[in-house]
């Protein structure tokens, strides 16, 4: 392994996460507001924590009450008086149902005067979920869908119609009370309907495109639920105010003025990455070889959300496949590396964010005895990258606004 470029990729991850914490984002939303009646926080999602932590910090106990669902080993102590919980994620768990509906209570009975204020992120489709068809169907229909390579818009069109709070159905519960909404964008594009399926955002899709979908990729479904595909959702609510805090371009801007702190010419080739994870990887790869005889260090950075689909009974996570799957296009090459993290600082069902490779990689791994494409196919990333000192561990950082994937090339 290449030590320089490992210590420059954790340098740039370092840096990048750093940049789109929610605190100062939170704090200047909230800035010059006025909340005149009661006020109830429910936040959710994979920074809920650090989102509710920075709104309390700016508003203390004019917080009457409130609720903070986020993913299992998210929480990192007590805030004031909010109810911090933990949930199920990618799947949710009877902890998403049960905090979710605790959400549903305390905004129960509020007036005009009084104000919800939602903290959203990306994870909330599933930490936030009071399902209409039984909990164990809508787990094994997140399944289907997790392993099928549906994209997220297309996972959470699907999703906002099979429960009670997506796609504007908790505003509407809220009401008459104001819903003053700071999201922070896990989405390319930052489509506000569909961060965490939009509990508090008009719905932009509709019935005819979730039937689609569900066709499309050939989805077992009961009878309730193919007939709650054809119920439309909210296209209007008046009570809302929304603000976007973050997104995957604040993370890819980040990551470039790292790079050329550490003498790289930072190159963007898009901050809307959406494809077959192993794809993009072998795509970084073949771009690192055709720059290889030149001169000058360069970067090339991609921001967004990759795909994998399962085929394989392994571990790992897109992150970790996109970094695995350049190992073989960059085999012998010195000075390169191509390295992927998802900013949430998780990767798919791991303890790690993502995944390193470089030139190396490939014949360590054979060292150990593994194959590269027979991991592949076996979506095994995790094991693979763990036995070369590939995995990038970060912990949770607090904040979720897509990946961003960075090839290196040091001259």
């Amino acid at each position: 392994m290449d030590q320089l470029l490992r210590s420059h990729a954790e340098a740039i991850v370092s840096a990048s996460i750093q940049a789109v914490q929610p605190d100062e984002a939170v704090s200047r939303a909230l800035r010059g507001q006025d909340f005149p009646g009661r006020v109830v926080l429910v936040a959710a999602g994979k920074a809920a924590w650090q989102m509710a932590r920075a709104a309390y910090d700016c508003m203390g106990e004019k917080i009457e009450k409130g609720v903070v669902i986020t993913k299992y080993g998210h929480v990192m102590g007590p805030i004031g008086n909010l109810d911090c919980r933990e949930a199920g994620h990618p799947v949710p768990d009877e902890g998403s149902f049960t905090a979710t509906q605790a959400a549903l209570d305390m905004v129960e009975g509020l007036t005009e005067r009084d104000t919800v204020l939602f903290l959203l992120s990306g994870g909330g489709s599933a930490l936030f979920e009071k399902p209409l068809i039984p909990s164990e169907e809508l787990q094994e229909v997140t399944g289907q869908l997790l392993a099928c390579g549906a994209d997220i818009v297309e996972m959470n069109t699907l999703r906002k119609r099979l429960s009670a709070v997506k796609g504007g159905r908790f505003a509407q519960a809220c009401a008459p009370a104001r819903v003053f909404s700071i999201v922070l964008s896990d989405i390319l594009g930052d489509p506000l309907d569909m961060i965490a399926s939009g509990p508090a955002y008009p719905d932009s899709s509709t019935c005819t495109q979730a039937v689609a979908i569900a066709k499309k990729y050939q989805l077992k479904l009961s009878d309730r639920a193919w007939v709650l595909l054809e119920r439309e959702t909210p296209k209007e609510l008046t009570n809302v105010t929304t603000l976007i805090t973050g997104s995957v371009r604040e993370l890819c801007a980040a990551a470039g003025r790292e790079c050329e702190k550490l003498g790289y010419r930072p190159i963007l080739l898009t901050d809307q990455l959406c494809c077959e994870a192993r794809e993009a990887g072998s795509f970084l790869a073949s771009i690192l070889k055709t720059h290889a005889g030149g001169k000058g260090s360069l970067a090339f950075i991609a921001g967004g959300e990759t795909v994998v689909h399962l085929i394989g009974k392994g571990k790992g996570g897109r992150n970790q496949e996109l970094a695995l799957a350049a190992a073989a296009g960059m085999a012998g090459i010195e000075g390169v590396t191509v390295f992927s993290v998802g900013s949430d600082g998780t990767d798919g069902p791991t303890d790690a964010a993502g995944g390193y490779a470089d030139g190396e990689t490939l014949a360590a791994l054979e060292k150990a005895g593994l194959d590269l494409f027979d991991v592949l196919a076996d979506n095994d990333a995790y094991h693979a990258l763990k036995a070369v000192d590939g995995l990038i561990v970060t912990g949770p950082t607090g904040t979720n606004v897509n990946d961003v994937a960075v090839a290196l090339l040091r001259r």
